[in-house]
């Protein structure tokens, strides 16, 4: 499989380059910062310099060209305003749909986050929770075949291999390795496309939880 990862310096990003890298799948990282292609051909892709605040639908689509599938892992991170949480978390996703769709790329897989439609009185977060919530109603709109994981509150901890996921979960922990793993079970399990689903940490292994959610 040749899989472009839209953020592909993030945690989750690196740690999904690696499990893909070494079964022997072909991984692009997209990332702005040039000193970053070096992190992700350590960990066994490579990188392409593209900033998706600033780049047109056909750049990105060019990327995207002769891809099996799209993730698209990017987001403003920690410190980052207001209008950044609109450009990157909204912005860059609907960008990288419209792009897959112009590449004909089909399989695309997006990293949301739980409660959405919880509210908050800062500001920041709740441009946040906006963001990612348009995102997902852009992406759910697209003809793609398309899967939405919701993390729950993320973690650098090791990976379990078990995990909970659902349309529903309760709200809880993940580590940042389970949700790679995660994504790496639902891009081979193609009828897991027209699902949004959350994550957190649990007891069943996570091929297991991709396949109860899809039978």
């Amino acid at each position: 499989m040749r899989l472009v990862i839209a953020g592909g310096h993030g945690k989750i990003a690196l740690v999904l380059t690696r499990l893909a890298a070494d079964r022997g799948d072909t991984v692009i990282g997209v990332v702005r910062n040039p000193d970053h292609v070096d992190d992700i051909r350590a960990h066994g892709g490579d990188g392409v310099v593209l900033d998706l605040e600033t780049a047109t639908v056909e750049q990105v689509a060019a990327v995207l060209a002769g891809a099996d599938a799209v993730v698209f892992a990017a987001g403003a991170g920690p410190g980052s305003g207001i209008p950044r949480k609109d450009s990157v978390d909204r912005g860059a996703a609907a960008l990288t749909a419209e792009a897959a769709q112009i590449a004909q790329v089909r399989r695309y897989v997006q990293i949301s986050a739980m409660g959405l439609d919880r509210g908050s009185a800062d500001d920041v977060f709740s441009a946040y929770l906006a963001a990612k919530d348009a995102a997902e109603r852009d992406l759910r709109a697209r003809d793609l075949d398309w899967t939405i994981v919701r993390p729950g509150r993320l973690s650098d901890d090791a990976p379990t291999g078990r995990v909970s996921l659902g349309a529903a979960t309760a709200p809880g922990v993940v580590s940042r390795a389970d949700v790679a793993a995660v994504l790496v079970a639902v891009l081979d399990e193609p009828r897991s496309a027209g699902l949004t689903l959350e994550l957190v940490g649990g007891d069943v292994p996570v091929v297991e939880s991709v396949a109860a959610v899809v039978s």
